[in-house]
């Protein structure tokens, strides 16, 4: 992972989300021809009540992180809402140092890349859980790149009482992130490709 992208430091916050082993989203479909294990995405808010999840493939891991993979068909849930079906596949990574996690579309998804800002990812078995800190960094697929959710961020910060070094740190990866997807820098280079291939 490049250095600008790097942190140690490490927030407080999020937490285990109650009432996930009931969820119908972890009913994990076969996915045809998809070569991995089993794994399960959590997103918190900072309070540690829960926001997105849902299944995924743990493809493998290199030097930027672990990488899993959702194929077409893949439901997801927000909170206790009912559950969606993503009908294009796309790959995550999951750094193990950094506050951010990343998503690469496939072509027919009209966002090339999307980056969460979240606390770092922490794995427990085949779970991987981090608090969503509301800012998102987004490529497009027309190259257009900027910042989103400013408003939530700001909300949030009241409403959840985020400690100032949430809020610099928040600031500080989108910032990073920006100026390393701005540059094409790893792994925003074409490093998914291979792993995005696989869920196809």
């Amino acid at each position: 992972m490049p250095e600008n992208l790097r942190t140690t430091d490490t927030p407080a916050g999020g937490g285990d989300p109650a009432g996930l082993a009931g969820s119908p989203v972890y009913a994990s479909a076969a996915a045809d021809g998809v070569t991995g294990t089993a794994a399960k995405v959590v997103f918190t808010k900072y309070d540690g009540s829960l926001h997105w999840h849902h299944d995924a493939w743990r493809l493998g891991e290199d030097e930027h992180g672990v990488w899993l993979g959702c194929p077409p068909g893949t439901p997801a849930a927000r909170g206790s809402e009912p559950p969606v079906v993503w009908e294009h596949a796309f790959v995550m990574l999951f750094p193990r140092d950094a506050w951010w996690t990343a998503t690469f579309n496939s072509h027919a998804w009209k966002c090339a890349i999307y980056c969460d800002i979240t606390t770092v990812p922490r794995w427990d078995g085949d779970r991987v859980t981090m608090a969503d800190l509301d800012l998102d960094v987004l490529l497009m697929h027309d190259g257009r790149l900027f910042v989103d959710d400013e408003d939530e961020f700001l909300e949030h910060q009241v409403r959840y009482g985020y400690p100032e070094d949430i809020v610099a740190g928040a600031r500080r990866s989108a910032d990073r992130l920006m100026a390393a997807i701005g540059r094409r820098e790893a792994p925003f280079e074409g490093a998914h490709e291979r792993w995005l291939a696989e869920v196809l």
